[in-house]
């Protein structure tokens, strides 16, 4: 794969239940689960981008107090063959219940650590949900 490929930026919301489950959304025409999320426009702050793309895509308020940045991330992207995907990532808090809007066609709870039961993205995989297992439930 070629070192120069395009970079996709974007803001990831890792979501977790009273039971330490996490969101993950598949899109329309895809068989891999990803976090929820997207791409900013242009003077988002990121904070602001993940709060519109969580009212887009679930219909959920997220709550800006909440979130804990869990790093930035790369990996390949799964929906744009040869480029890569760059993720800010916040554990966040919402208001509301999630549901599939927009361009998402599916929701799942997923175990915070694997085996998850979902093909995930290797962003999801290997990056975000670990990140978010050393903040949320060390050890």
């Amino acid at each position: 794969m070629s070192h120069d490929a395009a970079t996709i930026r974007i803001v990831a919301a890792v979501i977790t239940d009273a039971a330490r489950r996490v969101l993950v959304v598949r899109k329309h025409g895809s068989a891999v689960f990803i976090q929820p999320g997207g791409k900013p426009e242009p003077g988002d702050a990121p904070l602001a981008a993940l709060a519109r793309e969580l009212d887009e895509e679930l219909g959920v308020q997220l709550d800006p107090a909440t979130a804990v940045p869990l790093g930035a991330y790369s990996d390949w992207a799964v929906h744009e063959t040869g480029c890569r995907v760059h993720a800010e990532a916040w554990w966040v808090q919402v208001l509301g219940t999630p549901q599939a809007r927009a361009e998402i066609a599916e929701l799942a709870w997923v175990p915070l650590r694997p085996p998850h039961g979902r093909r995930l993205a290797p962003l999801s995989e290997d990056h975000i949900l670990p990140a978010a297992a050393r903040v949320i439930a060390p050890g």
